[in-house]
């Protein structure tokens, strides 16, 4: 197999898209996010293409971001376009064609609201997905604020983002964050199997009716990444943020309690 971050195969109008880091459990670093970008964009350019399909190497589909990576940004193109995460983000939205996630193992941060900005999520029986945003001193990313509301309501998405609890696949099933459940090696072919039912159907048609559904949500999603971007960028760095990137190469709990004010015992 290649060792290229992100491999891309196509097939009778379906585009599958495998991140491919298993060793850090496809963990995302600027080459990762670069090469899903290249993806998404080739397939929204690509008039062959009907169905995306976006899968992980390995046991897993996605630990987020690879945090031993920060500090080793990529070199600026010189076309001008944002490298990394940001310009992602782009492309995840740019993309006009149908987008199919098949998630098994961990899905954390970026890797969970990747998920979740898919238009179908199918899952594997050991999904173990987590939003752990507050746990890093963070905030929601990939318009997840607003997507995930979207997709399960408002009081069980902030359960979700308050708590950074753990879901599993009977849970995404439950709570409407994945279409179906498949064990785990008959994930991808289920996917697969979907993908190409949907790509029978004429493109531009799978087109317009992608951009029928984004529509409904497109102001949602605009205000959401504009308020994500601006309080990531207040909180990244701050001294939560250190601690719990600290504790996590450390590979012990955080101490936010240092953080909190002293009461005024009077």
């Amino acid at each position: 197999m290649s060792d290229a971050p992100v491999l891309q195969e196509y097939d009778d109008g379906v585009l599958l898209v495998t991140l491919n880091r298993p060793h850090k459990r496809n963990a995302f670093d600027d080459p990762q996010w670069d090469g899903l970008r290249d993806a998404l964009n080739r397939a929204r350019g690509d008039d062959a293409v009907a169905v995306v399909v976006i899968t992980g190497a390995g046991q897993d589909f996605s630990a987020g971001q690879d945090l031993s990576a920060f500090g080793r940004a990529a070199e600026p193109r010189a076309d001008g376009h944002p490298n990394g995460f940001a310009g992602c983000v782009d492309a995840v939205f740019a993309c006009d064609k149908p987008i199919l996630a098949a998630a098994k193992g961990v899905a954390v941060g970026g890797g969970a609201t990747l998920a979740i900005a898919s238009d179908i999520v199918y899952v594997g029986e050991s999904l173990r997905l987590r939003l752990p945003f507050v746990s890093l001193g963070l905030v929601p990313e990939l318009a997840s604020s607003y997507t995930l509301q979207a997709a399960i309501g408002r009081q069980r998405a902030a359960e979700l983002f308050y708590t950074a609890e753990w879901v599993d696949a009977e849970r995404a099933l439950e709570v409407g964050l994945a279409a179906r459940a498949f064990p785990d090696d008959e994930l991808l072919g289920a996917t697969l199997e979907k993908a190409r039912e949907i790509a029978r159907w004429p493109v531009k048609s799978l087109q317009a009716t992608k951009r029928t559904l984004q529509q409904a949500h497109a102001v949602g999603v605009l205000a959401a990444r504009r308020v994500e971007e601006d309080t990531m960028n207040q909180r990244a760095g701050s001294p939560e943020n250190v601690e719990a990137v600290t504790a996590f190469l450390q590979k012990r709990d955080p101490d936010f309690r240092q953080f909190r004010p002293k009461k005024d015992s009077r």
